[in-house]
């Protein structure tokens, strides 16, 4: 199950533009990239400018081709991310794979990393999945992490205080370097379990196995102890270095505003692996396909933790002007009034960063903000439906939070229609309509185009 069988299977399908035309990986890519980012095809960039090597771009970019990696429906994608997660399965260790066709020294400016937007510190790579353990090899972790390059040989890696971050510090407090193998070219499986936030000590390779009933396989990396795909595109072998940090970024993130600066630790690349014709992949910071892959694994996480408090939740959406993280509409089919309420402090319980969250009845689509914003005109009172929570722990990706401790205000809007008035109060009037008539709008419709 590799990156390379998906493209194959979308392309059949007709859902990828290949780009012909010399473009530069120094904005110019990302500048396609952004023009066809809202349900847009995945890209293949042929012909890159002072490289051999072909770029892949906006893979997840949509739910349905998510679902389509899955072999599922778009009805079936939380309940199988959730069995994923509870019911992980170990994949096969393999002695072989076409990541292993070639070995050679890194050089981290023979690949054709890209520089994204104009105030960006430099190139990062920001679609690779990285594997670690714990020293004792009793914990591991998959996640995905931005990377600048700074030299032929040496990253600078982000460590949001997560996972990784904590094997990190266990091998500080050990005094050594942690081994890592950054992946990158992977199917979209791996990409969406390295995306989620299982609990500590659940290796996300085996939540992807899962999600690929139990057909992904590894390789042992050759000069670190760590895994990889053995059907991955590119692997980069490296140390996070205990002692050595830099300044990190500036960056864009998933708000398309620029992260603050950091120190973050150093990685060394010892190894390089790949495919002999290896494509790299790409994701456009801030993009669809950026927040599609954060967003999706938080709202399995509210959809579950709410379906624990009211008696159906129909949807959820991280909306895309909410940045996929920050903005959550939830569609409920409540029994009592006080259920919506319930609803908001689950969805704030499960996904900590999130910062307004709309709860509506089972009749307003959760993807036309349209309907939800109707739904706040004429179902929504101030002084008796909204929740604001003040001084709590939200997302420094929000630029009106505190960048340093996270703090900021929530709101919650219960939009739902109340149980005490007539429900015909608050349905949309709709006009009869009959097949003649139906077919006459058609005809018309089709002589406007």
């Amino acid at each position: 199950m590799s990156l390379r069988s998906f493209l194959e299977q979308v392309e059949e399908k007709g859902e990828v533009l290949r780009v012909k035309d010399a473009v530069s990986t120094n904005f110019e890519i990302a500048y396609v990239m952004k023009s066809f980012d809202e349900n847009g095809p995945v890209l293949i960039f042929e012909n890159v400018e002072d490289f051999e090597t072909q770029i892949v771009a906006n893979v997840c970019g949509t739910r349905r081709r998510i679902c389509e990696a899955l072999n599922i429906s778009q009805e079936q994608l939380y309940r199988r991310l959730l069995e994923a997660w509870r019911s992980p399965k170990k994949p096969k260790i393999v002695d072989d794979g076409p990541v292993k066709e070639v070995v050679e020294e890194p050089d981290l400016l023979k690949i054709p990393i890209l520089t994204h937007f104009e105030k960006d510190a430099g190139p990062y790579i920001t679609a690779a999945v990285v594997h670690a353990k714990s020293l004792d090899g009793t914990i591991e972790n998959v996640s995905v992490h931005r990377m600048q390059v700074l030299d032929e040989k040496h990253l600078a890696i982000r460590l949001v205080p997560r996972h990784l971050y904590r094997l990190w510090n266990m091998a500080k407090e050990a005094e050594t370097d942690l081994d890592i193998a950054i992946s990158i070219g992977v199917h979209p499986a791996v990409m969406l379990a390295a995306a989620s936030s299982p609990p500590f000590g659940v290796c996300e390779f085996d939540v992807a196995n899962a999600l690929l009933n139990d057909q992904l396989r590894l390789v042992r990396c050759k000069y670190v102890d760590a895994y990889a795909p053995a059907d991955a595109e590119l692997v980069l072998e490296g140390r996070i270095s205990a002692s050595k940090e830099v300044p990190e970024g500036p960056f864009v993130d998933i708000t398309e505003t620029y992260d603050v600066q950091r120190k973050q630790p150093v990685v060394e690349i010892v190894n390089v692996m790949h495919r002999e014709d290896y494509i790299y992949q790409a994701l456009l910071p801030s993009g669809a396909e950026h927040r599609l892959l954060m967003g999706l694994p938080f709202e399995a996480a509210i959809y579950e933790a709410v379906s624990k408090v009211v008696p159906k939740v129909c949807a959820v959406n991280l909306s895309m002007g909410g940045s996929g993280w920050l903005h959550a509409i939830i569609s409920i089919e409540k029994q009592l009034d006080g259920d919506a309420k319930n609803a908001i402090l689950a969805a704030f319980a499960a996904h900590p960063s999130l910062k307004h969250a709309v709860v509506v009845d089972s009749d307003i689509n959760v993807y036309d903000l349209t309907e939800v914003e109707w739904a706040i005109a004429t179902r929504f009172q101030v002084s008796e439906d909204l929740i604001v929570i003040e001084n709590v722990r939200g997302s420094t990706l929000d630029s009106s939070a505190d960048q340093e401790t996270g703090l900021t205000s929530k709101m919650g809007i219960d939009a739902t229609r109340p149980l005490s008035k007539p429900k015909e109060k608050f349905e949309r009037a709709r006009i009869p309509s009959s097949k003649r008539v139906e077919e006459l709008v058609k005809k018309l419709r089709n002589r406007s185009v």
